[in-house]
């Protein structure tokens, strides 16, 4: 088995290049690995994280070798490096969250147990749905409206001191809540067609998203099905009165929709979803995990079982007996 470490310098306030590959050296000794076994890259452009990968994925596959690839960086480093695997058998991807985001992990443990080299290299590779969208590969969530505006505004505000992945994501949502909100936009959800003035919509194969708003609180990453989450068009105060329920995931419970969520939510699921703007206003900004682009049309579809990611052992266990369960359910 080969073993690649892919840090990024410029994720997150610190650069993690300065002290983790001697943590790295020493964790792999502990694990018994030999120097041979592993290598340690640094990135140095935008796209070198999936440009690193599929190298090492092309090579390990012709050699007959299992290729484990750990990302120290954000969503966006970690989600490089695994459309630079997408198609190896022989390649997984995990993640080392170094970014200010790291809303990926949170659908399966805490930063702490994905920080913990240990964990990390006595854990192992699990599948999980993909999704393709109009942005490219995505493991977590593609949203549209709101939520891609303020992700443009996110990276001025990291710069200021202290103010980290939720704290700039709450400050960008405060800037575009004092322009104009909502958009008129057509959707197509497995065949049904959806006419709605809404504010933003979230496309989820994961949980959280925006440094951890918790969008979809009851997705599962390898069921097949996209849950999806449009908010109606509402006033500003309202938006206030809902933003702590989106943000705690306290609009979902049980499989619905909460009653007080409802006039304000559709939810649905599907295998894959489409929308463009109905308004004559121009493209929709859409975002999927840390890109966003203007989009005419936006389309998201699922790919089932499509990704091959790392798990740390705590994790991993959880993960196993979740899907024990699950099974003993259905039958």
């Amino acid at each position: 088995m080969r073993t690649l470490f892919l840090l990024n310098p410029t994720a997150g306030k610190a650069d993690c290049t300065r002290t983790l590959p001697q943590q790295i050296n020493v964790a792999a000794a502990r694990a018994g690995l030999a120097p041979e076994e592993y290598t340690i890259q640094v990135t140095n452009h935008a796209g070198h994280a999936r440009e690193l990968a599929n190298a090492a994925a092309q090579q390990a596959r012709q050699s007959g070798e299992e290729l484990r690839v750990f990302t120290a960086g954000g969503d966006g480093t970690f989600n490089e490096a695994l459309t630079g695997i997408y198609g190896y058998a022989n390649a997984a991807v995990g993640c080392l969250p170094f970014g200010s985001g790291n809303d990926f992990l949170r659908t399966f443990g805490t930063k702490e147990e994905f920080l913990d080299l240990d964990a990390q290299l006595a854990g192992g590779p699990v599948s999980i749905d993909l999704m393709q969208t109009s942005l490219g590969l995505s493991a977590t969530i593609c949203a549209a409206g709101l939520d891609a505006q303020v992700a443009y505004g996110i990276p001025k505000f990291r710069r200021i001191p202290l103010c980290g992945g939720e704290m700039a994501y709450v400050l960008s949502i405060v800037e575009q809540l004092c322009g104009h909100i909502g958009r008129r936009v057509e959707y197509t959800i497995d065949g049904e067609t959806l006419d709605v003035d809404c504010l933003m919509c979230a496309i989820c194969n994961g949980r959280t998203y925006g440094g951890g708003f918790c969008a979809a609180p009851e997705a599962q990453p390898d069921d097949g099905w996209l849950d999806v989450y449009i908010i109606r068009k509402v006033s500003r105060v309202t938006i206030a009165k809902l933003l702590g329920m989106y943000k705690s995931g306290k609009h979902f419970q049980n499989g619905q929709l909460v009653r007080a969520a409802e006039p304000y939510f559709i939810y649905r699921r599907a295998k894959q979803v489409s929308l463009r703007a109905a308004d004559g206003r121009g493209p929709i900004v859409a975002t999927a995990d840390g890109e966003c682009a203007p989009k005419e049309q936006i389309t998201v579809q699922v790919q089932p079982l499509a990704g091959r990611i790392l798990l740390p052992k705590p994790a991993l266990e959880r993960f196993a007996a979740q899907r024990t369960a699950q099974s003993a359910d259905r039958t």
